[in-house]
Formats: C-alpha cells, structure tokens, sequence
C-alpha cells in the first residue's frame, strides 16, 4: 500500500510538471470558481451547469448568472426564460435551466439557503449525481472525495490504477486504494491532464513524464 501511495504522488507530481513544461494549461472552471472564492452555492450550480460544456464556457455563463442572480433565493424567483437567455451557450441549457432553478429553490427553502456538505443530502437534489456532488465538497468546501469524470475514469485505467468499466467503478476502487490525502487533488490534476496531454485520441506519450509508469504506454511499445 505505501509503495501506491509513493506512486500517486510521483503521478501527480509528474502531470504537474509535464503540463507546465509543455504549456501551463488554463485552470478547471471549477478551481477557477473555488479561486475566486464564489462560495459553495455558486459552485453547486457551476457543477450542473458544466456537464457536456467547455471549461471557459461554464466560467462566462455561470459569472454572468451570479451577476444578476446573487443568491438561492434570487435565483429560485427567477423566470426560466430570463435563465436560457443567460446561459444559453451551455449545452442543455433549456433542461439546465429549470434544473437550477429547481435546485435553488430547494436551498433556499429546506435548506435555509446553505449548500448541504454531505454526499448523501447532495445526491438527493434533482440532477446531483455523485460526481457533481463530490465536486461539491472537493471545490466547495474542501472535503476529501473522487469525482470521477471520463478524463479521470480514463487515466486511471491507462496507468493501471483501477481496471473498471464504468466512472463509478472507478471511484470506488480509487476510494480503496488511494490515500484520503491525495483526493482532492485527483480530480484537478487528472482532468486537466486529460484535457491537454492525456487526451482519448492521440495521447502526447512523447512529452509525458509518467509514461514509464503507464500501463497502456507499455503495451504500444510492446515489441
């Protein structure tokens, strides 16, 4: 177990290293988000609205409905229509639309406009499933989770870590076998090297510094 824990850390040190020696790659919408200290609600929201959309998308659309909607009780009073107009660039916004307002409406009434900080009460609202709620706590309030994406669902199977089929299955077996310390930045970093080295279709094995570490960079170079 120390000997994966001591790899873990060399493959988020060695993603680091290769993004910033390749191009420091643009941060996550939601890191942007965390960054900026938009608080937990603002996050809630930027995570439903993310899914199926670019990262920079996400960003303008989720700035541009908070400078209108400033808290869950605006936002639930507000008219779908006014809401599409906003964030109207974001895949789905039509159904994004009255989800978010729905949600908003939960917080503000239930849950006395506080985001709830646990997986459980997070999955219960309409359209949370366990990614979007473990980004919650990861980027919202800092809590230890795995949100498993297809970029993370697929790294992890390309260096060896898990071998599963499905992002929930993923998650799981990196619960099992990685150090809480290291959750929170599993996301992050794996994204974003998925994003710009590690990417589906013709991966950038020649810059990766991890690659002697990779299980599916081995059986490409299988002579």
């Amino acid at each position: 177990m120390r000997r994966l824990q001591l790899k873990m850390k060399k493959i988020l040190d060695g993603m680091t290293n290769t993004m910033n020696s390749v191009k420091p790659p643009r941060i996550t919408a939601l890191r942007d988000l965390h960054n900026a200290e938009t608080g937990p609600f603002s996050i809630l929201i930027g995570t439903i609205l993310s899914a199926r959309t670019k990262d920079e998308t996400t960003t303008k659309a989720v700035k541009a409905l908070f400078s209108k909607y400033k808290n869950p009780k605006d936002l639930a009073n507000a008219k779908i229509k006014d809401v599409e107009k906003i964030i109207k660039s974001i895949g789905f916004y039509h159904v994004k639309s009255k989800r978010i307002i729905e949600v908003s409406k939960i917080i503000h009434k239930k849950y006395k406009d506080k985001v709830p900080e646990d997986l459980d009460t997070l999955v219960q609202l309409p359209g949370v499933g366990r990614k979007t709620a473990n980004c919650v706590l990861v980027y919202a309030f800092e809590k230890p989770a795995i949100p498993v994406d297809i970029h993370v669902h697929r790294i992890s199977n390309r260096l060896g870590l898990v071998e599963t089929k499905n992002p929930e299955d993923t998650e799981q077996e990196l619960m099992k076998k990685i150090d809480k310390k290291f959750w929170i930045d599993i996301n992050d970093t794996f994204v974003m090297y998925g994003q710009n080295i590690c990417k589906p279709i013709s991966p950038m094995c020649d810059v990766c510094k991890i690659k002697k570490s990779c299980k599916y960079y081995k059986t490409l170079n299988v002579s």
